[in-house]
Protein backbone atom coordinates (compact mmCIF):
# COMPACT_ATOMS: atom_id res chain seq x y z
CA UNK A 1 0.00 0.00 0.00
CA UNK A 2 1.54 3.62 -1.13
CA UNK A 3 1.35 6.30 1.69
CA UNK A 4 -1.00 8.29 -0.06
CA UNK A 5 -3.37 5.41 -0.05
CA UNK A 6 -3.00 5.72 3.32
CA UNK A 7 -4.88 9.02 4.28
CA UNK A 8 -6.52 9.94 0.94
CA UNK A 9 -9.73 8.66 -0.03
CA UNK A 10 -9.53 8.17 -3.61
CA UNK A 11 -12.51 9.09 -6.17
CA UNK A 12 -15.31 6.49 -6.90
CA UNK A 13 -16.55 6.09 -10.09
CA UNK A 14 -20.29 6.66 -8.62
CA UNK A 15 -19.51 9.36 -6.25
CA UNK A 16 -19.79 12.78 -7.38
CA UNK A 17 -18.45 14.01 -4.21
CA UNK A 18 -15.58 11.80 -4.42
CA UNK A 19 -13.91 13.27 -7.25
CA UNK A 20 -10.37 14.69 -6.78
CA UNK A 21 -10.26 18.38 -5.34
CA UNK A 22 -9.04 19.84 -8.38
CA UNK A 23 -12.41 18.93 -9.73
CA UNK A 24 -13.84 21.22 -7.89
CA UNK A 25 -12.57 24.11 -8.50
CA UNK A 26 -14.33 24.91 -12.02
CA UNK A 27 -14.07 24.11 -15.60
CA UNK A 28 -10.37 24.17 -17.35
CA UNK A 29 -9.75 27.12 -19.67
CA UNK A 30 -7.89 27.85 -22.94
CA UNK A 31 -5.05 25.80 -23.65
CA UNK A 32 -2.20 27.16 -21.37
CA UNK A 33 0.81 24.46 -22.36
CA UNK A 34 1.32 22.59 -25.67
CA UNK A 35 4.05 20.11 -26.21
CA UNK A 36 4.23 18.39 -29.67
CA UNK A 37 5.94 15.34 -30.56
CA UNK A 38 8.58 16.32 -28.07
CA UNK A 39 11.88 13.96 -28.01
CA UNK A 40 15.06 13.95 -25.98
CA UNK A 41 18.10 12.22 -26.69
CA UNK A 42 21.16 12.14 -24.29
CA UNK A 43 24.57 10.92 -26.07
CA UNK A 44 25.16 9.88 -29.11
CA UNK A 45 25.57 7.14 -31.59
CA UNK A 46 25.51 3.60 -30.08
CA UNK A 47 25.30 5.25 -26.69
CA UNK A 48 22.74 7.29 -27.37
CA UNK A 49 19.78 7.49 -24.55
CA UNK A 50 15.96 8.09 -25.83
CA UNK A 51 14.57 10.04 -22.62
CA UNK A 52 11.18 11.33 -24.15
CA UNK A 53 10.37 10.25 -27.28
CA UNK A 54 8.02 11.65 -29.08
CA UNK A 55 5.42 13.03 -26.48
CA UNK A 56 2.39 15.06 -27.04
CA UNK A 57 -0.19 17.04 -24.69
CA UNK A 58 -1.92 19.78 -23.58
CA UNK A 59 -2.29 21.71 -20.18
CA UNK A 60 -5.54 24.16 -20.19
CA UNK A 61 -5.26 26.99 -17.35
CA UNK A 62 -6.85 26.38 -14.29
CA UNK A 63 -6.32 22.46 -15.01
CA UNK A 64 -4.18 20.27 -12.95
CA UNK A 65 -2.33 17.19 -15.25
CA UNK A 66 -0.61 14.80 -13.25
CA UNK A 67 2.61 12.53 -15.50
CA UNK A 68 2.78 9.40 -13.68
CA UNK A 69 6.01 6.62 -14.33
CA UNK A 70 8.32 4.33 -12.79
CA UNK A 71 11.50 5.60 -12.33
CA UNK A 72 13.61 6.31 -15.36
CA UNK A 73 10.26 6.48 -17.36
CA UNK A 74 11.36 10.32 -18.41
CA UNK A 75 8.97 12.14 -16.57
CA UNK A 76 11.03 14.42 -14.87
CA UNK A 77 13.17 15.50 -18.04
CA UNK A 78 10.09 15.72 -19.63
CA UNK A 79 9.55 18.23 -16.79
CA UNK A 80 12.60 20.06 -17.28
CA UNK A 81 12.03 20.50 -20.89
CA UNK A 82 9.19 21.86 -20.22
CA UNK A 83 10.86 24.14 -17.86
CA UNK A 84 13.36 24.90 -20.56
CA UNK A 85 15.90 23.38 -17.93
CA UNK A 86 17.40 21.61 -20.79
CA UNK A 87 16.71 22.03 -24.66
CA UNK A 88 14.79 19.55 -26.48
CA UNK A 89 16.22 17.64 -29.25
CA UNK A 90 13.40 17.89 -31.62
CA UNK A 91 9.74 18.78 -31.24
CA UNK A 92 8.26 21.99 -29.66
CA UNK A 93 6.91 23.60 -26.42
CA UNK A 94 4.53 26.74 -26.25
CA UNK A 95 2.92 28.74 -23.28
CA UNK A 96 0.20 31.14 -23.71
CA UNK A 97 0.49 30.48 -27.07
CA UNK A 98 4.29 31.55 -27.37
CA UNK A 99 6.61 28.81 -29.09
CA UNK A 100 9.55 28.70 -25.77
CA UNK A 101 11.70 26.10 -27.39
CA UNK A 102 14.39 27.78 -28.98
CA UNK A 103 14.19 30.82 -26.54
CA UNK A 104 17.12 32.14 -24.94
CA UNK A 105 18.26 35.44 -22.89
CA UNK A 106 15.67 37.92 -21.78
CA UNK A 107 12.91 35.45 -23.27
CA UNK A 108 14.22 32.86 -21.72
CA UNK A 109 14.05 34.34 -18.16
CA UNK A 110 10.62 35.72 -18.96
CA UNK A 111 9.83 31.90 -19.17
CA UNK A 112 11.07 31.25 -15.96
CA UNK A 113 9.13 33.96 -14.14
CA UNK A 114 5.95 32.01 -15.88
CA UNK A 115 6.75 28.67 -15.25
CA UNK A 116 7.78 28.26 -12.20
CA UNK A 117 8.85 24.61 -10.16
CA UNK A 118 8.02 22.77 -7.06
CA UNK A 119 11.18 20.38 -6.86
CA UNK A 120 11.44 17.23 -4.68
CA UNK A 121 14.02 18.46 -2.21
CA UNK A 122 13.28 21.79 -1.00
CA UNK A 123 16.11 21.87 1.65
CA UNK A 124 18.70 21.66 -1.40
CA UNK A 125 17.19 24.78 -3.07
CA UNK A 126 17.41 27.06 -0.42
CA UNK A 127 20.45 28.49 0.63
CA UNK A 128 20.59 27.78 4.19
CA UNK A 129 22.21 30.34 5.82
CA UNK A 130 19.30 32.98 4.64
CA UNK A 131 16.26 33.56 6.59
CA UNK A 132 13.18 32.60 5.00
CA UNK A 133 12.27 36.02 4.69
CA UNK A 134 15.87 36.72 3.13
CA UNK A 135 15.41 33.42 0.57
CA UNK A 136 11.47 34.95 -0.57
CA UNK A 137 12.60 38.36 -0.93
CA UNK A 138 15.03 37.56 -3.45
CA UNK A 139 12.05 37.11 -6.09
CA UNK A 140 12.15 40.83 -6.02
CA UNK A 141 15.22 40.53 -8.57
CA UNK A 142 12.56 39.32 -10.60
CA UNK A 143 9.29 40.78 -9.67
CA UNK A 144 8.73 43.73 -7.08
CA UNK A 145 7.88 41.94 -3.74
CA UNK A 146 6.14 43.58 -0.54
CA UNK A 147 6.03 42.30 2.95
CA UNK A 148 1.72 41.74 2.14
CA UNK A 149 2.94 39.86 -0.83
CA UNK A 150 5.03 37.53 1.71
CA UNK A 151 2.00 37.16 3.56
CA UNK A 152 -0.67 36.49 1.24
CA UNK A 153 2.11 34.30 -0.50
CA UNK A 154 2.30 31.99 2.71
CA UNK A 155 -1.24 32.88 3.46
CA UNK A 156 -2.51 30.35 0.35
CA UNK A 157 0.20 27.90 1.74
CA UNK A 158 -1.45 27.49 5.14
CA UNK A 159 1.92 29.56 6.76
CA UNK A 160 1.53 32.30 8.98
CA UNK A 161 4.85 35.10 8.76
CA UNK A 162 5.25 35.16 12.20
CA UNK A 163 6.04 31.21 12.12
CA UNK A 164 8.41 30.95 9.53
CA UNK A 165 9.85 34.72 8.56
CA UNK A 166 12.99 34.55 10.82
CA UNK A 167 13.82 30.75 10.73
CA UNK A 168 16.21 29.36 8.89
CA UNK A 169 15.45 26.44 6.05
CA UNK A 170 16.85 23.49 9.28
CA UNK A 171 14.47 24.94 11.62
CA UNK A 172 11.73 24.21 9.31
CA UNK A 173 9.74 20.94 8.89
CA UNK A 174 9.49 19.07 5.83
CA UNK A 175 6.31 20.04 5.07
CA UNK A 176 6.97 23.72 6.19
CA UNK A 177 9.94 23.89 3.99
CA UNK A 178 8.00 22.88 0.95
CA UNK A 179 5.25 25.06 1.92
CA UNK A 180 7.56 27.94 1.83
CA UNK A 181 8.86 26.87 -2.00
CA UNK A 182 5.33 26.97 -3.06
CA UNK A 183 5.16 30.14 -1.54
CA UNK A 184 8.29 31.50 -3.38
CA UNK A 185 6.62 30.54 -6.42
CA UNK A 186 3.63 32.47 -6.02
CA UNK A 187 5.57 35.69 -5.48
CA UNK A 188 6.16 35.66 -8.96
CA UNK A 189 2.83 34.97 -10.41
CA UNK A 190 3.58 32.09 -12.30
CA UNK A 191 1.31 31.00 -15.33
CA UNK A 192 2.15 27.16 -14.70
CA UNK A 193 3.62 25.70 -11.58
CA UNK A 194 5.46 22.28 -12.36
CA UNK A 195 5.57 19.93 -9.21
CA UNK A 196 8.42 17.63 -9.83
CA UNK A 197 8.01 14.40 -7.16
CA UNK A 198 7.13 17.65 -4.59
CA UNK A 199 5.92 15.56 -2.06
CA UNK A 200 8.04 12.09 -2.49
CA UNK A 201 10.15 12.90 0.21
CA UNK A 202 7.33 13.47 2.51
CA UNK A 203 5.93 11.30 5.35
CA UNK A 204 2.13 10.31 4.51
CA UNK A 205 0.25 13.32 6.84
CA UNK A 206 2.68 15.78 4.62
CA UNK A 207 1.83 14.33 1.48
CA UNK A 208 -1.68 15.06 2.03
CA UNK A 209 -1.47 18.40 3.15
CA UNK A 210 0.86 19.40 0.11
CA UNK A 211 -1.81 17.91 -2.18
CA UNK A 212 -4.50 19.32 -0.82
CA UNK A 213 -2.55 23.19 -0.68
CA UNK A 214 -1.66 22.27 -4.69
CA UNK A 215 -5.97 21.99 -5.22
CA UNK A 216 -6.67 24.72 -3.19
CA UNK A 217 -4.23 27.21 -5.23
CA UNK A 218 -5.96 26.15 -8.43
CA UNK A 219 -9.72 27.33 -7.80
CA UNK A 220 -7.98 30.61 -5.18
CA UNK A 221 -5.49 32.20 -7.94
CA UNK A 222 -6.35 29.82 -10.65
CA UNK A 223 -3.53 27.99 -11.00
CA UNK A 224 -2.30 25.58 -13.38
CA UNK A 225 -0.50 22.73 -12.28
CA UNK A 226 1.42 20.00 -13.79
CA UNK A 227 2.10 17.02 -11.33
CA UNK A 228 4.37 14.72 -11.83
CA UNK A 229 4.85 11.54 -9.46
CA UNK A 230 5.78 7.99 -9.33
CA UNK A 231 2.69 7.33 -7.24
CA UNK A 232 -0.33 6.56 -9.14
CA UNK A 233 -2.79 7.00 -5.92
CA UNK A 234 -1.26 10.73 -5.42
CA UNK A 235 -1.73 11.22 -9.51
CA UNK A 236 -5.59 10.23 -9.59
CA UNK A 237 -6.14 12.21 -6.63
CA UNK A 238 -5.25 15.42 -7.57
CA UNK A 239 -5.55 15.64 -11.08
CA UNK A 240 -8.72 16.59 -13.92
CA UNK A 241 -6.10 14.18 -15.86
CA UNK A 242 -3.56 11.59 -15.77
CA UNK A 243 -0.94 10.79 -18.36
CA UNK A 244 1.23 7.81 -18.15
CA UNK A 245 5.19 7.65 -18.94
CA UNK A 246 7.13 4.68 -19.54
CA UNK A 247 9.89 4.14 -21.28
CA UNK A 248 9.81 7.55 -22.60
CA UNK A 249 7.01 7.11 -24.12
CA UNK A 250 3.38 8.64 -23.36
CA UNK A 251 1.38 5.25 -23.18
CA UNK A 252 -2.08 6.44 -21.98
CA UNK A 253 -3.47 9.33 -21.09
CA UNK A 254 -7.43 10.44 -20.04
CA UNK A 255 -9.30 11.84 -17.45
CA UNK A 256 -8.94 10.49 -14.36
CA UNK A 257 -11.73 8.61 -14.25
CA UNK A 258 -10.90 6.66 -17.53
CA UNK A 259 -7.37 5.75 -16.53
CA UNK A 260 -8.69 4.42 -13.23
CA UNK A 261 -11.89 2.35 -13.93
CA UNK A 262 -10.75 1.87 -18.12
CA UNK A 263 -7.32 1.59 -18.52
CA UNK A 264 -6.61 0.53 -21.62
CA UNK A 265 -2.01 -0.07 -21.31
CA UNK A 266 -0.90 -3.12 -19.22
CA UNK A 267 1.21 -0.65 -17.64
CA UNK A 268 -0.87 1.28 -16.38
CA UNK A 269 -2.78 -1.46 -15.46
CA UNK A 270 0.39 -2.83 -13.32
CA UNK A 271 0.45 0.46 -11.90
CA UNK A 272 -2.85 0.49 -10.76
CA UNK A 273 -2.98 -3.06 -9.51
CA UNK A 274 -0.43 -1.72 -6.91
CA UNK A 275 -2.90 0.35 -5.29
CA UNK A 276 -5.31 -1.52 -3.39
CA UNK A 277 -7.71 0.94 -2.78
CA UNK A 278 -8.04 1.84 -6.39
CA UNK A 279 -8.23 -1.39 -6.96
CA UNK A 280 -11.07 -2.51 -4.82
CA UNK A 281 -12.75 0.65 -6.36
CA UNK A 282 -12.72 -0.84 -9.77
CA UNK A 283 -13.93 -3.63 -8.28
CA UNK A 284 -17.08 -2.11 -6.53
CA UNK A 285 -17.56 -0.09 -9.20
CA UNK A 286 -17.63 -3.27 -12.02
Amino acid sequence: MSAADEIIDLPSAADDEGLPPALAGGEPGEVLLEAKRVTKVFGHGHSAVRAVEDVSFDLRTREVVAIVGESGSGKSTLARLVLRLMPVTSGTISLAGKDVTSIRGSELRDHWRSAQAVFQDPFASFNQFFTVRRLLMRSSRLRAVSDIDLEKALGHVGLKPDDVLEKFPHQLSGGQRQRVMIARALLLKPKLLVADEATSMLDASLRANILNVLSDLRSEVGLTVLFITHDIGQACYIADRVLVMSNGMLVEQGSTDEVIFNPTHPYTKRLLADVPKLHQGRTEAG
